[in-house]
């Protein structure tokens, strides 16, 4: 083991964006048994950003408009999104959750507000503050860079 601390730091968040990874997946599937985990993500987006557009929504999300496409339509038949018509432009199609997306979004959202609630009980609210405090200074840190560099800074994918 190296005693370098960006390797361990990097060690770390890799670790964490895996367990993360893997617990989106259980958050997907409290929402619905047939949703794919990336689309958890999407329903995330389009509750935020009530009629937003596919478009906009792939663009946002890093993803082709094709991707996005077969994604919206998958949550359609779970009855999880809708698309609405808009009275200005007969060819845009804004996307909102349907009550039960909202309602399954929502049960989930609390689930696993409750989950991290339990693994993080032996912290104490201090500690659990201080770590709030790093991770939002690393992450102005990697934005920063990014900028820097010319990446997309807010680009999820």
């Amino acid at each position: 083991m190296s005693d370098d601390p960006v390797l361990r730091l990097e060690r770390e968040l890799g670790l964490f964006v895996r367990r993360a990874r893997a617990s989106g997946a259980h958050v997907a599937r409290a929402v619905h048994p047939d949703l794919d985990p990336s689309a958890y993500s999407l329903l995330s987006a389009v509750a935020a950003d009530p009629g937003t557009r596919a478009s906009d929504l792939a663009d946002r999300l890093g993803v082709g408009r094709g991707t996005m496409s077969r994604q919206l339509a998958r949550l359609e038949r779970l009855d999880l999104v809708a698309r609405e018509a808009d009275p200005h432009d007969s060819r845009s199609h804004p996307l909102r959750l349907t009550a039960e997306g909202e309602r399954r979004l929502g049960a989930a959202r609390e689930a696993r507000r409750a989950w991290f609630r339990d693994a993080l009980e032996a912290w104490s609210p201090e500690e659990l503050d201080a770590l709030a405090e790093r991770l939002a200074r690393l992450n102005d840190a990697i934005h920063d860079r990014m900028r820097r560099t010319g990446a997309d800074p807010d680009a999820t994918a």
